[in-house]
C-alpha cells in the first residue's frame, strides 16, 4: 500500500513537450475607427458597442428573422458539422481511455496432441536426455500416452495498464481535446457563414423584386409614351420614326423582366437550400414583394479586442496550434521508456470438472514490465521533426487568420460607409431624373422637343433607379458582411449531432 501514494507522484511528476500558451495578437488597433469618419453624412454610423449574437434583427424584418431561426436545425451543413463534432467528442474518450487500467475476460476449449517428432522425441534415453537438458525421468518415444490427444478447458481474465510517467498519454488526451475544439469552431464557423449566406440572399431577393416593380413601372411609362406617340402621330404632328422608336424601348424594357424572373427564382431556390427545403418550396412564402430590409442608425460592431474571442475561425486556429503543441509533447514522449503493469488470471483443467476446482486448478502470472527505443531507425527523430514543423505551420497560420480578420472588418466597414454616401448621390440622380421626365413628356406634348429627348430621359430614369435599388441592397448585404467579418453571434454549448429528419415524399 505504500508504493500506491509513490506512483501517484511519479505519475504527475512530469509531462515532456511543450505547454501550450493561448497566442496573443501582435498587432490591433485601439479601434475600429481609427482611420475617422467619412466626410460624406451617412445615415447608419458604426458604433463600439457590444454585437448582438442574433445581428439578423437590426433588419427589424420579422420574415428573415424567422428564416434565420430555423437554418440551425435545417442547414445540412450545419448538420454534417454537429455530427463531425460528434466524432471529435467520441475520440477525446477514446484517448481518455488509454490513461485507464485495460480488463478482459477469455475463455477457451482446445483439442490438443503433442507431435511424436517434436522436442520430446529427442528424449531416446537417459543419457541422451541428459545431453539435451532433459531430466533423466523424461518421456520416451515408448511412453505413449504423453502423445494421446487431450482437452483442454480454460477460463479467466487480463488486465494491463500503463503507468503514464512521461506524460505522453495525457497529451494525447490534450490532443483530442484541441481537435474537438477545432470540431467546435469548425460548427461555428459553419453556421456563422450560413447565416450570413441566407441573410445576404434574402436581401439580394428583395432587391430583385424592387427591380421588377421598378421595371414594370417604366413598362408602363414606356406604353404611356408609346400611346401618345401614336396619338399624334395620327394627328400628323410626328413620324412614324418616334412611334417606332417608342415600340423599341418598349420591347427593351420587356426583355428586361425575364431575367430578373430567373434572379428572383434562383435566389428563392438558394434560400431553400439553406434551409434544407426542395427547389420551388418557398414561393408562396417569399413570391410577394417586401422592402429592402434597412439598415439601423447605429451598428455594434464591439471593439477589435474582442475580435479573436469571437471570430470561430480565429478560435479555431487557436485551437488548431493547441493540438499541434500537444502532438510534440506526444512525440518527445516517445523517446522515454513505457512502464506497463500486466496480469492475467485463469482456472485450467483437462476435463470440465476441473473447472469447479479453484483452489488447485488455477493459475496466474502478474508483473511490471519496462520497454525502451534503441534503435528506430530515425522514425522516432524525423516524427519529432514533423510535429514541429506542423506547430510552427499552425503558429504562423494563426497569424495569418488574425490579419485576414482584421481586413475582414475593415474592408466590410470601409465599404459600407462608401456604399451609402453613394446611395445618397444616386437618391438625388431618381430626384432629378424624375422631374426631367415630367417636364420632358409636357414639353413633347407641346411639341417644343422631339421624342429621342423623351427616350433619352425615360432610360436615364430606368437606369437610375435600377441602380438605386441595386445600392440599396448593396448597402444591406455589406452590413451583412460586417456581421460575418466581426464574427457574429456565437454559441457557448451544443447539441449532439441531431438525428437525421425524413422530408415528405422520403422513406
Amino acid at each position: 500500500m505504500r508504493a500506491v501514494p509513490l506512483v501517484l507522484l511519479l505519475l504527475g511528476a512530469c509531462t515532456v513537450g511543450p505547454d501550450f500558451e493561448r497566442p496573443d495578437a501582435w498587432w490591433k488597433p485601439a479601434s475600429w475607427f481609427a482611420a475617422g469618419r467619412p466626410a460624406t453624412p451617412v445615415l447608419s454610423q458604426p458604433v463600439a458597442e457590444p454585437v448582438d449574437p442574433r445581428w439578423w434583427t437590426l433588419f427589424n424584418d420579422p420574415t428573415l428573422t424567422g428564416l434565420e431561426q430555423r437554418l440551425a436545425d435545417a442547414n445540412l451543413e450545419v448538420r454534417v458539422a454537429s455530427i463531425r463534432l460528434a466524432e471529435a467528442r467520441a475520440a477525446v474518450g477514446v484517448a481518455e481511455a488509454a490513461a485507464l487500467p485495460s480488463f478482459g475476460g477469455n475463455s477457451s476449449y482446445t483439442r490438443q496432441r503433442l507431435s511424436r517428432k517434436g522436442v520430446l522425441s529427442l528424449s531416446g534415453s537417459s543419457a541422451q536426455n541428459q545431453a539435451n537438458g532433459l531430466s533423466p525421468g523424461a518421456a520416451t518415444p515408448r511412453n505413449t500416452s504423453l502423445f494421446q490427444p487431450y482437452d483442454l478447458f480454460q477460463y479467466g481474465f487480463d488486465a494491463t495498464w500503463e503507468l503514464d510517467f512521461w506524460g505522453r498519454v495525457r497529451r494525447g488526451i490534450e490532443s483530442a481535446n484541441a481537435s474537438m475544439e477545432v470540431s467546435e469552431e469548425a460548427r461555428r464557423d459553419t453556421l456563422l457563414t450560413a447565416t450570413a449566406e441566407l441573410a445576404r440572399a434574402y436581401v439580394q431577393l428583395r432587391g430583385v423584386q424592387r427591380n421588377l416593380d421598378i421595371t414594370r413601372q417604366n413598362l408602363d411609362i414606356d406604353r404611356q409614351s408609346l400611346n401618345l406617340t401614336r396619338a399624334r402621330a395620327e394627328g400628323g404632328l410626328t413620324t412614324d420614326l418616334d412611334v417606332a422608336t417608342a415600340a423599341a424601348q418598349v420591347a427593351a424594357v420587356s426583355a428586361l423582366l425575364p431575367g430578373l424572373q430567373t434572379q428572383e427564382a434562383a435566389l428563392m431556390n438558394a434560400i431553400a437550400l439553406l434551409l434544407g427545403d426542395p427547389p420551388r418550396s418557398l414561393t408562396a412564402e417569399l413570391g410577394a414583394p417586401k422592402a429592402i430590409p434597412p439598415v439601423p442608425p447605429q451598428v455594434p460592431v464591439g471593439l477589435p479586442s474582442e475580435l479573436a474571442r469571437r471570430r470561430p475561425d480565429i478560435r479555431r486556429a487557436e485551437a488548431q496550434l493547441h493540438a499541434a503543441t500537444a502532438d510534440v509533447g506526444v512525440a518527445v514522449g516517445d523517446f522515454y521508456p513505457r512502464f506497463m503493469l500486466s496480469g492475467s488470471g485463469a482456472i485450467q483443467g483437462v476435463q470440465f470438472a476441473n473447472l469447479a476446482d479453484w483452489g488447485h486448478a488455477n493459475t496466474y502470472a502478474f508483473g511490471p514490465s519496462v520497454t525502451l527505443p534503441i534503435f528506430e531507425g530515425g522514425r522516432l527523430t524525423q516524427t519529432l521533426e514533423l510535429r514541429r514543423a506542423q506547430q510552427q505551420e499552425a503558429a504562423v497560420t494563426y497569424q495569418r487568420t488574425v490579419l485576414g480578420a482584421l481586413h475582414d472588418v475593415d474592408n466590410a466597414l470601409t465599404a459600407y460607409q462608401a456604399e451609402q454616401g453613394r446611395r445618397n448621390q444616386l437618391m438625388v440622380a431618381v430626384q432629378q431624373n424624375r422631374r426631367a421626365l415630367g417636364l420632358a413628356r409636357d414639353r413633347y406634348t407641346q411639341g417644343v422637343i422631339d421624342f429621342l429627348q423623351v427616350l433619352d430621359v425615360q432610360r436615364n430614369l430606368l437606369a437610375a433607379e435600377q441602380q438605386l435599388t441595386d445600392s440599396t441592397t448593396a448597402v444591406s448585404t455589406d452590413l451583412v458582411q460586417i456581421y460575418k467579418a466581426l464574427g457574429g453571434g456565437w454559441e457557448s454549448d451544443f447539441p449532439a449531432a441531431p438525428p437525421a429528419k425524413a422530408k415528405p415524399g422520403q422513406m
